[in-house]
């Protein structure tokens, strides 16, 4: 299995999707509108796709890595620009913003919350799971539930490093 993002012509993951994003693209002053994602060569028996985009260089500004975005029960296609808005059933998990806003708005909380790196270009890594079926999984699970599905479900996985420029 193959994953593809486009990048800017700096090589870094466009403004739209990350800190320098647009009022449109933007709730609660927080990027929201996912970039798209193309996948190729899906294994035959897939039944569902999961994604998954965590912060690793943010462990030294904060502690701990930062999830952006999870989200399980895919359909076996390519992932939309702002998918929280397409008309695609898939479940939402719950990102990194609940450990500081936990009862916050749902549309931030269980969505994608876009890269916002404070102190320099962070990488983010973009993961996504191929699936021999959907999971028994509720809008707002957490990572580590998904985590725990996921094992011997996997039929492929495919990870991405995107860098986010933070000024």
């Amino acid at each position: 299995m193959n994953i593809s993002v486009s990048f800017d012509d700096n090589g870094l993951l466009p403004d739209k999707y990350a800190k320098f994003a647009p009022a449109e693209y933007r709730k609660e002053d927080m990027p929201v509108v996912n970039f798209p994602i193309a996948i190729t060569d899906i294994p035959a028996g897939a039944q569902s796709l999961a994604v998954a985009v965590i912060d690793y260089d943010a462990i030294p500004v904060g502690g701990f890595p930062w999830i952006h975005w999870v989200a399980a029960n895919l359909p076996i296609s390519d992932v939309p620009e702002d998918l929280a808005n397409a008309d695609i059933t898939y479940v939402p998990g719950t990102n990194s913003m609940y450990s500081v806003m936990k009862d916050g708005n749902p549309e931030i909380t269980q969505s994608y919350v876009g890269p916002m790196p404070p102190d320099q270009t962070h990488d983010y890594t973009l993961t996504v799971y191929a699936v021999d079926t959907t999971f028994d999984l509720q809008p707002g699970f957490f990572y580590n539930e998904l985590r725990k599905d996921l094992v011997s479900h996997v039929l492929a996985e495919a990870s991405l490093e995107l860098p986010a420029r933070s000024e």
